[in-house]
């Protein structure tokens, strides 16, 4: 037993073994007991190579489960568990016989069971875990070995107590205390005396030899002869007090190899130490401590980062990225950081989870956290083969921009985000993942700077964006005049790929200017209107005309749009003839969109608006635009309407008529007004034409009645009303389409089949309830005064005296339409003979048969909307239909009267106050014309007013300035109506008083 304890094993080789006992199987458990109470060698040997069998299976197994399961760290730990049975094998083949020669236990069978455990591991020998071999460094190899500094007993125990007595207790092994892992590497591997300075007590970097024959370190050698510089005193030699004659100094080559040797040693002990405190992870500190140690020797020499690499401390770190301790975690992306500088490192971390858990790691609280990770990735993202990696983890692309646009925030980070993505430009897919993120300078930057098949590339991927999702894109000019040069490429497939992404960068309006400074509006134009070939697909065209529809709706200057050398603007009429001349219901319902959406953008400004009136006009494109109308592509049907509505003021009754003679039209226009379900925008532009067109057009009026559209209007009212429709963004224009339908119906009252349609559906009361209940929509409102007044003005000619009294004449047409209509209605509808009299229209009057605004109940509506509006258009109108109740063709007294009952005459003169900043002069339903209508209303009140009411405007202090300052200011139609008000306040000669001669 003396003999085998005498065995001089490989400290190293301890290490390693001791390393795993922490973890060890029940077999394992049973080979450390034999190691505390051995019985005799040869059991030993047998135990050995029994359990390095049993270690064999157990790898085997453990591998073939963690290829399947394709996990890091049951990968790992099964090449943990490889490395401990090559060790056991590498140190079983180092023991040779003639240890036992003297021994009683040299027995044959001692051979035998030896040579049996080499042959069964001779597979390990081939990869042994030793990281460092002699050739690796060239040395000298001493003569005879200096004594060894002697640290501790022959007693040498396992490794794993020495970690464990530093962590958890304060062990003491042979007299000697450890309190940090290179102590244990030096008692491990322990120093010699002759490798210390005497000067300096350190261990000597570059050891020489004095005449005295003393060895130092050479730097504090001469730094102790340069204080004998100036002396005449001889050199004493610091150690034997010799005087020296000469301060030569001899190398100590053989000295400097073994200093060296024993380095290298040193250091690939101290790797191993700390490799097994990670592995066995007692505690925190032990695992920082370790840590620490493995970058203080990643830093000295790259030979120590290939030893970690080997023993597999390269891919335990990526393990620990993981670990809850958020210092362990710092540390760990630290070392790696080290350990990747070489190809061999990132080969290593790239088949772990790294890169992942460092993504992860980008958005931790902590400072420190953040920038390990960074750096830790600015160091992975320059190998190539992790770039792809690193690109496709999810969130990596994203976090990255985000850090790097918040630089704000963390400058540093920020600076090493944008070299980590710098870096990843390097992967054309990476840049692909930029621009999905949002970060497009990038695929800008390649597609300017890039090769023809880098610049294809890049028109892929944006194409491919645009088809996945619609993202804003910011183009810059060098970039754009890339893709506009791609348009003129004979490849269809080129032009085709950079048509898509203009389509998709002219839609972002910003981009607008950009592109016209590029030239683009002249290649489209060729593209539309000029370039043909025979296989060019009509998309080509299509997207060419989208892009100048975008271009024109980005609010630029269309006076400043050339389409072409010869200098013709996009306004002027060589372009909208052409644009106008394409519309044709044959072309593809995505071209003519285009086309619309060109000419509607150019009807935004006068001078264009009347360029496109004028070629519609000498074209006829109106009849063409009535029929795309109908189309069935949504968009198509809007944008037409849309054109349409544009255009009705200038070219309202051209199209009126073509309306009613297009086919199918306007039967189809209130056919789609009238559709069931949510109210789309297309019913709501449907509503809007029909209510914009001239109202006076009889043609359009007789074409809508006989095709239901009283009856329409009336019942989608109703439901609106009710709340029977689904709410839309559109409601509002929808409503006040309807409304607007039946108003320019009230237009036209002099038709009979008009007259009794207003009749049948008592338009009156409608319109009155409209003007009350619609208080949210001004327009609404001033549309229902406007009905009102229409029809108000014809309750003269309908009202019938109680009497049976003939009319004359020329009024026989409409008693008969009065009587046919009474004898449609129910007879509590008809107005009895013996019914009162109407004071104003001196008849009997209802609101269904002769319009009356009295029987109706509107004045108290019109006087209410007169209060609360402050719509100058709204009062304007609503003062319009008080005032038929003042005309010659009634009553005007009791007109007056009437609207006396409900103090009209403070409302009028209140919204002559509120309205007369709006000016004097004008007839665009402004203040001039609220104003006159006012002036009107006040002298009625004065000429045939009782005295209340006329005290009522006299005694208004504002009254006189307000008369003078537009008698000054207005225009001439206002200057009249003051002129008259002032005469009956007896400020102004009344010119028409007769005057008697007098004789001289």
């Amino acid at each position: 037993m003396s003999s085998a304890a005498a065995i001089d094993v490989e400290p190293e080789n301890f290490m390693d073994v001791g390393s795993h006992l922490h973890h060890a199987t029940p077999g394992t458990m049973e080979l450390q007991k034999a190691q505390n109470s051995p019985t005799n060698t040869l059991h030993v040997m047998e135990y050995l190579a029994a359990n390095v069998d049993l270690a064999k299976d157990l790898v085997a197994k453990c591998s073939a489960v963690a290829q399947k399961l394709m996990d890091d760290d049951l990968l790992g730990i099964t090449e943990d568990l490889d490395n401990v049975i090559k060790n056991i094998s590498n140190e079983l083949n180092k023991i040779p016989v003639s240890m036992f020669a003297s021994s009683r236990f040299a027995e044959p069978a001692v051979s035998g069971h030896l040579q049996v455990v080499r042959n069964r591991h001779d597979l390990y020998d081939q990869h042994s875990c030793d990281g460092y071999s002699e050739g690796d460094m060239s040395m000298v190899v001493a003569i005879e070995r200096p004594r060894r500094r002697t640290l501790h007993n022959s007693d040498m125990p396992r490794l794993v107590d020495f970690l464990q007595g530093m962590y958890q207790e304060s062990h003491e092994f042979g007299g000697q205390s450890f309190n940090s892992l290179p102590e244990v590497a030096e008692y491990v591997e322990p120093l010699y005396d002759s490798f210390f300075c005497p000067l300096t007590n350190k261990v000597m970097v570059d050891p020489v030899t004095t005449e005295s024959g003393v060895t130092y370190d050479r730097r504090a050698i001469e730094d102790y002869f340069e204080k004998f510089t100036d002396s005449s005193e001889p050199v004493i030699c610091p150690v034997t007090k010799m005087a020296m004659q000469s301060k030569t100094l001899r190398n100590n080559i053989p000295l400097k190899s073994t200093i060296a040797e024993w380095i290298t040693r040193n250091e690939a002990t101290r790797v191993r130490i700390a490799r097994t405190a990670l592995s066995m992870a007692t505690t925190e500190a032990m695992v920082l401590e370790a840590i620490h140690e493995l970058k203080v020797l990643a830093r000295l020499r790259r030979k120590n980062r290939d030893q970690m690499h080997k023993i597999g401390i390269t891919k335990f770190l990526a393990r620990l990225l993981d670990h809850k301790d958020a210092l362990i975690r710092c540390d760990s992306l630290d070392l790696l950081c080290l350990l990747v500088e070489d190809d061999a490192g990132k080969e290593i971390i790239a088949k772990t989870r790294a890169v992942s858990r460092t993504i992860k790691l980008l958005s931790s609280s902590s400072t420190d956290e953040r920038h390990s990770a960074i750096c830790f990735l600015v160091e992975l993202s320059k190998s190539e083969l992790l770039l792809e990696n690193i690109g496709s983890t999810a969130g990596s692309i994203l976090i990255l921009t985000t850090m790097k646009f918040n630089g704000s925030d963390d400058p540093i980070a920020a600076e090493k985000a944008g070299e980590v993505l710098k870096n990843l430009e390097k992967c054309p897919k990476n840049i692909k993942y930029m621009a999905e993120s949002g970060y497009l300078d990038p695929l800008q930057r390649h597609l300017v700077e890039g090769s023809e098949d880098v610049q294809m590339e890049m028109v892929s991927y944006l194409g491919e964006l645009i088809q996945k999702q619609e993202m804003t894109i910011n183009i810059a000019g060098s970039a754009s005049e890339i893709l506009i040069k791609m348009v003129h490429s004979g490849n269809t497939t080129i032009r085709k790929a950079a048509l898509d992404v203009l389509v998709q960068i002219s839609s972002h309006h910003p981009n607008g200017k950009t592109l016209v400074d590029a030239g683009a509006v002249p290649v489209m134009v060729e593209q539309l209107f000029i370039r043909k070939i025979d296989d060019e697909p009509m998309g080509s065209k299509t997207e060419a005309a989208t892009v100048l529809a975008n271009i024109v709706e980005s609010g630029l200057d269309p006076e400043a749009i050339v389409v072409n050398k010869e200098g013709h603007v996009i306004t002027s009429k060589y372009s909208v003839y052409n644009f106008a001349h394409m519309l044709k219901c044959s072309m593809p319902d995505t071209l003519n969109l285009s086309l619309v959406r060109v000419l509607l953008a150019l009807t935004t400004l006068p001078k264009p608006l009347t360029t496109v009136v004028s070629v519609m006009k000498e074209q006829d494109s109106s009849q063409t635009v009535i029929e795309l109308m109908g189309s069935l592509s949504e968009l198509l049907g809007i944008a037409a309407t849309r054109l349409l509505i544009a255009l009705s003021p200038q070219m309202g009754h051209t199209i009126a008529e073509k309306l009613c003679k297009a086919p199918g039209q306007p039967g189809e226009l209130v056919k789609s007004i009238g559709l069931h379900g949510r109210i789309t925008e297309r019913h709501a532009m449907s509503a809007t034409l029909l209510a914009k067109l001239p109202y006076q057009h009889i043609a359009l009026n007789l074409a809508l009645l006989n095709r239901g559209a009283m009856t329409t209007m009336l019942a989608k009212i109703d439901e609106m009303q009710r709340g029977e429709t689904r709410a839309s963004r559109y409601a509002k224009a929808y409503m006040e389409g309807l409304v607007g339908v039946l108003v320019r119906l009230t237009t036209t009252l002099y038709d009979p089949d008009v007259l009794l349609a207003a009749m049948d559906h008592n338009l009156t009361s409608v319109l009155t309830d409209l003007l009350v209940r619609s208080a949210g929509s001004d327009e609404v409102q001033r549309l229902a005064a406007v009905g009102l007044e229409n029809l108000s003005s014809q309750s003269p000619n309908l009202s019938q005296p109680p009497t049976e009294e003939r009319r004359p004449k020329k009024k026989n047409i409409l008693r008969r339409l009065r009587e046919a209509h009474a004898g449609r209605v129910h007879d509590n509808r008809r107005p009895p003979a013996h019914s009162r009299v109407c004071p104003v229209h001196r008849g009997v009057c209802s609101p269904s048969t002769t319009f009356c605004l009295v029987e109706a109940g509107a004045v108290e509506g019109l006087l209410c909307v007169l209060e609360s509006n402050e719509n100058g258009r709204v009062v304007e109108a609503t003062l319009g239909a008080l005032c038929t109740l003042m005309d010659d063709a009634v009553d005007v007294t009791s007109g007056v009267a009437v609207l006396a009952e409900h103090d009209a005459a403070r409302h009028v003169l209140r919204a002559l106050r509120q309205h007369r900043e709006d000016g004097w002069g004008g007839s665009d339903g402004g203040g001039g014309m609220v104003a006159r209508r006012c002036f009107w209303a006040v002298e009625r009140f004065l000429a045939h007013g009782g005295e209340r009411c006329v005290r009522e405007v006299t005694s208004d202090r504002a009254l006189p300035s307000l008369l003078v300052s537009a008698f000054h200011k207005g225009d001439a139609a206002t200057k009249q109506v003051a002129e008259g008000v002032l005469r009956c306040l007896h400020r102004m000669p009344d010119y028409s008083a007769t005057y008697e001669s007098v004789e001289l």
